[in-house]
């Protein structure tokens, strides 16, 4: 995937034309825009996360000039960053159930997240989304008290 292409803008092209681009093609494809095409869009939130950053257009361009991603030294990308294609790898395959495939940590195993962002589990768990990854959670989080129960002010 040319993530340039994809947001259909140059490879010179400034963090705010990116940006703009990624807006006015979401708004197009999104599953409430004008034509909705959910695996247009999943196209091009995966090319945005690749550009949205300074570091991360770098990584990419390296990557790409290269043809193998650099993976050393990537601010706050997690243990599991690779691209779109290896998030999606990860997200298929056989973790039994414990790899995320939606949201900001696509491509991440519950155990990695717990050791990133744990209250991101905790509040994970008290939405129905998140009810398949309860047991993992638990298992990650060990002795949390009211893991999966709903606070007051969600309700």
């Amino acid at each position: 995937m040319d993530a340039y292409r994809v947001l259909r803008v140059d490879p010179a092209a400034n963090e705010e034309s990116i940006r703009a681009a990624y807006r006015l093609l979401a708004r197009r494809y999104h599953p409430d825009g004008a034509e909705p095409d959910l695996a247009r869009m999943t196209e091009i939130n995966l090319a945005h996360d690749e550009l949205k950053t300074r570091e991360r257009r770098a990584l990419y361009d390296h990557a790409g000039a290269s043809g193998v991603p650099d993976v050393q030294n990537v601010p706050n990308s997690g243990p599991t960053y690779a691209g779109p294609i290896a998030r999606r790898r990860a997200a298929n395959s056989p973790d039994d159930g414990t790899a995320m495939d939606f949201g900001r940590y696509v491509g991440w195993r519950i155990a990695d997240i717990a050791r990133h962002d744990p209250n991101y589990l905790r509040w994970l768990s008290q939405q129905r989304t998140g009810i398949r990854f309860r047991a993992a959670i638990e298992r990650c989080l060990p002795g949390e008290k009211d893991l999966g129960r709903r606070s007051a002010w969600v309700r």
